[in-house]
């Protein structure tokens, strides 16, 4: 048996990699799934007004309540789980972000279509204890609604950081308006999931097992309880918002009805038994109550390879129907309008190559680990490009691209339909992906990685300038 760690210490909050690895293989397990638990929360939230958003976000290292226990953890605003951000498309927001952490951080909006320059989404930059840096976005008015997330992006330590707390919710207004008018007035849930492992008194930050027993929270929350009315339908937002795991979420006896992947809005809505919400991926879905009783929001087991790790069966939430029936009300199957890249003229084709060394330790794209110093891919602005995205090692890779998104072809060789477009996808063991992206708007160094954070951080990532 094969088992990686991520080479990160901690020292206050958390110190400088001396080393990294990523997760094991065999042997996941999950504590006993936890009684059915309070009533779902949703994070609070900080909603933006008249076009515009001004905040702020303290990182630091506190003692807070994290599913029931004080525990140390890394918190946004003295939260595990940090208020979520409401914005609407053409809005701008300003974000002053202060460090307390050691030895530095930064912040990613994951997903959204924003320069990666000077002060917006700028993930080559270092905020070190003390600083405050002021973010400021200035979101297009076409930004596809839906639901994002934002976390530390701060290399080579990114896994600890976010394993220990640092990730919350984003959510960009309008989905709704592509729901009949009988519709638009529905509840929405904030679901996201977000695992920690405890050393102590503490979210555990250091020597990190992808294959440890962990747990697994929903908003925070421990198998909390999610109301809903017989026949009622809800929105809910479901955000893997974890460092390095993997959920392939099940609502026994439902199928989830499909609104928008990765924030992208479908053209058509699509059913689902179970979804694979590989490492930083979102699917806003739609969920009708059944008959009065309860229901598990679970997660199923999962096996991301030989070399990668065996992710056991749990218990989420549990969904408790009850109260007075709602007429049910017809779903839609048309849905938002999507563009379709299949006959784009493709100005290049590229192929990127996941990688890694026998022993697990160390992990490449196209044979090289990241330096934010070089130029890996270099792509012309207005331009569609088309990607084979290869993964030659013996576990599966979760392939995330910054900036613009991209439309899924193909996998292993098989077209394939996703009804829109998305900004993360699973690459299968010795299989491969083709992609098309557009680069729309926006020019600067961004970065392209393995979103399993050990595997960024143990050097899965690249450099990608977007040129006039």
């Amino acid at each position: 048996m094969r088992i990686r760690r991520n080479l990160s210490n901690l020292a206050g909050a958390v110190m400088l990699a001396v080393a990294t690895t990523a997760g094991g293989l065999a042997g996941t397990s999950s504590p006993p799934s936890a009684p059915e638990g309070a009533p779902l929360r949703d994070p609070p939230q900080l909603v933006s007004h008249n076009g515009h958003l001004r905040t702020r976000l303290v990182v630091e290292r506190r003692q807070v309540d994290v599913a029931g226990r004080k525990l140390w953890a890394l918190t946004y605003n003295g939260r595990f789980m940090p208020p979520t951000l409401r914005i609407r498309p053409g809005d701008r927001v300003e974000l002053a972000m202060e460090n307390r952490l050691e030895p530095f951080t930064n912040l990613h909006v994951h997903g959204l279509h924003v320069s990666p320059r000077g002060h917006s989404d700028n993930v080559l930059i270092h905020l070190r204890p003390g600083q405050t840096f002021r973010y400021s976005y200035r979101f297009p008015d076409n930004l596809a609604p839906g639901t994002y997330w934002y976390h530390s992006h701060a290399h080579p330590i990114s896994g600890p950081q976010v394993a220990g707390g640092m990730s919350g919710v984003i959510v960009v207004n309008g989905l709704k308006r592509y729901l009949p008018p009988g519709l638009r007035g529905i509840k929405e849930r904030v679901i996201a999931l977000k695992d920690f492992q405890v050393q102590g008194d503490a979210v555990k930050t250091k020597d990190l097992h992808i294959s440890a027993p962990t747990n697994r929270t929903v908003n925070g929350q421990l198998n909390p309880a999610i109301h809903i009315r017989p026949g009622e339908i809800q929105l809910w937002r479901l955000a893997n918002v974890s460092a390095n795991i993997y959920y392939k979420v099940h609502l026994q006896g439902q199928r989830f009805q499909v609104i928008a992947h990765d924030a992208n809005p479908v053209d058509r809505i699509w059913p689902a038994d179970s979804l694979l919400l590989a490492a930083g991926a979102r699917f806003d879905v739609l969920v009708r109550g059944g008959p009065p009783g309860r229901t598990q929001l679970q997660t199923l087991p999962y096996s991301t390879g030989p070399a990668g790790n065996n992710f056991p069966q749990a218990t989420l939430a549990t969904m408790v129907s009850e109260g007075a029936p709602v007429h049910p009300e017809a779903l839609p199957t048309t849905f938002a309008p999507t563009v379709d890249l299949s006959h784009a003229a493709v100005a290049a084709r590229r192929t990127i190559v996941f990688s890694e060394n026998t022993a697990g330790t160390k992990y490449y794209i196209n044979g090289k680990q990241f330096d934010m110093n070089r130029v890996d891919i270099r792509s012309k602005l207005n331009t569609v490009e088309e990607w084979t995205v290869r993964n030659d090692s013996n576990e599966e890779h979760s392939f995330h691209v910054h900036t613009n998104d991209f439309q899924l072809m193909s996998i292993n060789g098989r077209r394939h339909q996703g009804h829109g477009w998305q900004d993360t996808a699973s690459v299968l063991p010795k299989g491969q992906i083709v992609v098309r992206i557009r680069f729309a708007d926006y020019t600067g160094k961004t970065v392209l990685h393995c979103h399993i954070l050990n595997h960024e951080d143990a050097g899965m990532m690249a450099v990608l300038e977007i040129v006039k």
